[in-house]
C-alpha cells in the first residue's frame, strides 16, 4: 500500500468517526459549556496520546521545540472544536455536518496560500459541486431560505470553526519538522488543552461534574477518544501524504455518516429532497478520489 492509499484510508476512517460527534454533541450540548465540554475532552485525549507517546518513546524535547507551532495549531483546534459544541445547542446535526462539507473549498484555498498547492480543474469542479451539495442541505431544501439567506445562528458560529479547521490542515504540513505523528499530535494536544483551560477556568470550577447526565460523560469519552485523539492522529497522518483538498475531502462523506447515526438513535432521515444534497456531496467525494497522473507514487 503505497503512502496515498495509506492516507485516503486513515481519511475514510476519520470521516466515520467524526460524524459521531455531531449527532452525539447536540444531544448533551446544552447541558455544559461548550469550553468546560471541550477542556475536558482534551484532557482525556491528552492523556491516552501522551501514554503512547512514552510507549513508543517519542517522548524526545528536540520534537517539541519552537512551541509556537503547537500553541497555533492547538488554538485553531480548540477554537474549531468549541464553536461545534456552541453551534449544536440550536442547529441540526445533519444541517451542522453539511456546514462541515464546506472545510474542502477553504482547505484548498489555504493550501494555495500557505504551500501553492495547486487546485486541478477537476478538484476544483469536484469542491463546487460538493459546495453546492452542502448549501442545499444547510438550507433544507427550501429554495425561499435559500433566497433569503436565511441562515440559523448555529450554522454561522460554527462555520468561523471551519474557517479555522481548514486553516489547521495545510498548517501541519508547513510547520511539522519531522517529528513522528504521534509527537507532534500530543504537543498540539497539551498547547490546546492550556488555552482552553485558560478559556474555560471560570465554567470548569462553577460544573457540578458528579450530577452531569450520562450522555454528557458519554460525549467527552467518545469525543476524547474516537474524535479527538484517534481522529488527531488519522488527520496529521493524511495530512502529511495528502494534498490538503484532498484530505479535507473526506468531510464530504459525513453527512451520510451523520444521518446513519441519527437513525441509529431513533430519529427520523432527512427528507427526499434534502438527500440529493447529500448525494451531491458523496459524488464529488468520488470525484476527489480518481488518482491525478503525478500522485502515482
Amino acid at each position: 500500500m503505497t503512502r496515498i492509499h495509506q492516507g485516503h484510508l486513515a481519511m475514510l476512517l476519520f470521516s466515520a468517526l467524526i460524524a459521531g460527534s455531531f449527532s452525539l454533541g447536540s444531544m448533551s450540548a446544552n447541558a455544559l459549556e461548550p469550553t468546560a465540554l471541550n477542556a475536558a475532552r482534551f484532557m482525556l485525549a491528552g492523556v491516552l496520546i501522551g501514554a503512547l507517546v512514552i510507549w513508543r518513546g517519542a517522548l524526545r524535547l528536540a520534537y517539541f521545540r519552537a512551541t509556537w507551532r503547537y500553541a497555533l495549531l492547538g488554538g485553531l483546534f480548540a477554537v474549531y472544536f468549541v464553536l461545534m459544541f456552541e453551534g449544536l445547542k440550536t442547529a441540526d446535526p445533519v444541517s451542522m455536518a453539511a456546514v462541515f462539507t464546506l472545510t474542502p473549498i477553504l482547505s484548498a484555498g489555504f493550501g494555495w496560500l500557505l504551500l501553492r498547492q495547486i487546485t486541478t480543474w477537476r478538484i476544483a469542479s469536484a469542491l463546487l459541486i460538493g459546495g453546492s451539495g452542502a448549501i442545499w442541505v444547510i438550507f433544507r431544501a427550501e429554495i425561499s431560505d435559500l433566497i433569503a439567506f436565511r441562515v440559523g445562528f448555529g450554522e454561522m458560529i460554527y462555520f468561523i470553526g471551519c474557517v479555522a479547521h481548514a486553516i489547521y490542515t495545510p498548517l501541519v504540513k508547513k510547520l511539522n519538522r519531522g517529528e513522528p505523528v504521534v509527537a507532534f499530535t500530543f504537543g498540539m494536544l497539551v498547547a490546546g488543552l492550556i488555552i482552553l483551560i485558560a478559556w474555560s477556568a471560570d465554567e470548569m470550577l462553577a460544573t457540578d461534574w458528579a450530577a452531569l447526565p450520562p450522555i454528557v460523560w458519554i460525549t467527552i469519552v467518545y469525543t476524547a477518544v474516537f474524535a479527538s485523539a484517534a481522529t488527531f492522529l488519522l488527520l496529521q497522518f493524511a495530512a502529511l501524504r495528502l494534498p490538503a483538498s484532498k484530505v479535507m475531502a473526506y468531510t464530504y462523506l459525513t453527512p451520510s455518516w451523520v444521518i446513519l447515526w441519527e437513525m441509529a438513535l431513533g430519529n427520523p432521515a432527512p427528507r427526499v429532497l434534502v438527500l440529493v444534497g447529500v448525494a451531491m456531496t458523496v459524488l464529488a467525494l468520488l470525484m476527489l478520489l480518481r488518482q491525478e497522473p503525478s500522485e502515482s507514487s
